[in-house]
């Protein structure tokens, strides 16, 4: 767990470790959220889609409980520093984590309705891209774990890689719905799906850059190209 250091206070350092342990179990609850999206995806499963829509509470509840563990954490100890950092960049890191369980459920949605229509032409690229995006997840949260800047920066370095992939899936799917209009319907749910597939990864790519502050004090947020190293 990355601390600024040291603390003499045994109940300060065991609700950091608690916090540090919910944020991580959270994570885990999505990135499990993300694959079960992915399957429902590829197997048409109608109750794989509904039960991962219907289990969108417990990352809320998590959230929220997070939140109050910070603002208790805020209130009692009163900290300063890396560990003031560590505490707000938290409370945005979850934030992120709901937003992404959030597109999940609306991209279960839409897993429902295509599975009322014919199957979706390129339909093999979109599990590609979930996969990079849950693999974006899991490394930004590898990096917070560890508070490793160099993962981190690699996560938000891949960024670039799902929106190309999103590019060239609208492009193949635009092209089948002018050979096909009977496909419009199935290719513009496919689209959407796909643009939340792209805004899970703009999500994980805001938690590594939230490590890289957590740990070096640095924004990275805004810049035009990402850094080797800060």
């Amino acid at each position: 767990m990355p601390t600024a250091r040291a603390h003499t206070d045994p109940q300060y350092e065991a609700d950091l470790r608690d916090l540090h342990s919910r944020v991580l179990a959270l994570g885990g609850l999505i990135e499990r959220q993300i694959a079960n999206a992915t399957r429902a995806f590829e197997r048409r499963d109608d109750e794989l889609a509904k039960s991962t829509i219907a289990a969108d509470d417990e990352p809320d509840r998590m959230d929220e409980e997070i939140h109050d563990l910070c603002l208790r954490i805020l209130a009692l100890h009163q900290p300063t520093a890396g560990d003031l950092r560590l505490i707000t960049t938290t409370q945005r890191i979850t934030a992120d984590l709901e937003r992404i369980g959030d597109i999940v459920v609306n991209i279960c949605k839409r897993v429902l309705e295509l599975n009322r229509e014919a199957t979706v032409e390129y339909a093999i690229d979109l599990p590609r891209m979930t996969d990079i995006a849950e693999g974006m997840v899991r490394q930004s949260l590898d990096a917070y774990d560890r508070g490793d800047v160099s993962l981190a920066l690699t996560v938000c370095r891949e960024d670039d890689i799902i929106d190309k992939a999103n590019e060239q899936f609208f492009s193949n799917l635009l092209s089948s719905m002018l050979k096909n209009p009977e496909s419009i319907s199935r290719c513009l749910r496919a689209m959407f799906i796909a643009k939340s597939v792209e805004r899970i990864g703009d999500h994980a790519t805001n938690i590594a850059s939230m490590v890289v502050f957590m740990v070096t004090g640095k924004s990275i947020r805004h810049l035009d190209k990402i850094p080797k190293e800060v």
